[in-house]
């Protein structure tokens, strides 16, 4: 028995239409697991769901809004509704402001933190009990190097994905019993949209990361691919509360 095959198992991706949740919605397609992409943009959704149904899985688009309960809750419904089950869901949906902390308006911190955060929490709530029902269930959130480190224009971002690592803990120890297993991946550098753009406005920024990673190179999507089959597979049925950064050794270095 290969302990790494997903098949017949179904997996939400939030924020699964492109960037990391793409890459890691392709591992876990790639293991044999249908894919739920949960997101707000239909026309990015749509490419990613066409390209992941290309490796042999039924793949469907669910609009979502994570900052919304109620919105996580009918979007989890509608999975249910379409496949039947839900073993899987990876929390990757995040966004960022980058100011100075003096400079966050209370909107700017409320929003990174709904969606970072609360979000994470309101889509755990709604699988929960189906998971509980079958009582096998994965939950991955998506943290950051920014879990362990802080820097002058991330005081949001930093505090949301801080809070998400106490928050897969804790969800660890409550849903223990019920078989549910809930780890964290900590991205570093990884080349996508978002980081393009940290890029163009932060000067030396892809020389420093360079010359931070013992790997000498960005990340890519697909790395973060292997370490979420793992985290959605048997292979780590006694694994829970554990955090793995996946970021060719930045967190290694002093």
């Amino acid at each position: 028995m290969n302990p790494f095959d997903l098949t017949g198992r179904v997996a939400i991706v939030t924020g699964g239409n492109g960037g990391l949740g793409l890459g890691m919605a392709r591992g876990l397609a790639r293991a044999g697991a249908s894919i739920a992409v949960a997101a707000r943009d239909a026309t990015k959704a749509k490419a990613a769901v066409e390209e992941l149904r290309g490796c042999g899985v039924r793949c469907e688009f669910y609009p979502v809004q994570v900052s919304s309960r109620a919105s996580c809750e009918k979007m989890v419904e509608a999975v249910m509704d379409a496949f039947g089950r839900c073993d899987i869901l990876v929390n990757n949906a995040g966004m960022s402001i980058r100011k100075r902390p003096e400079q966050l308006s209370e909107d700017d911190w409320r929003q990174v933190l709904d969606v970072n955060l609360s979000g994470a929490l309101f889509c755990a709530q709604a699988v929960y009990p189906h998971m509980k029902a079958t009582r096998r269930g994965k939950l991955l959130n998506i943290g950051s190097m920014y879990s362990l480190f802080g820097a002058p224009y991330v005081a949001a971002y930093a505090a949301s994905k801080g809070g998400l690592v106490g928050l897969t803990r804790s969800l660890a120890c409550a849903w223990a019993a019920d078989n549910i297993q809930v780890n964290a991946i900590l991205p570093g550098w990884v080349d996508t949209d978002l980081t393009r753009r940290a890029r163009q406005q932060v000067e030396g920024l892809h020389d420093f990361v360079l010359s931070r990673t013992p790997a000498g190179r960005w990340g890519e999507p697909d790395d973060m691919a292997g370490a979420a089959v793992f985290f959605a597979s048997a292979a780590s049925d006694f694994v829970t509360g554990a955090l793995l950064a996946v970021d060719g050794g930045y967190s290694s270095r002093g």
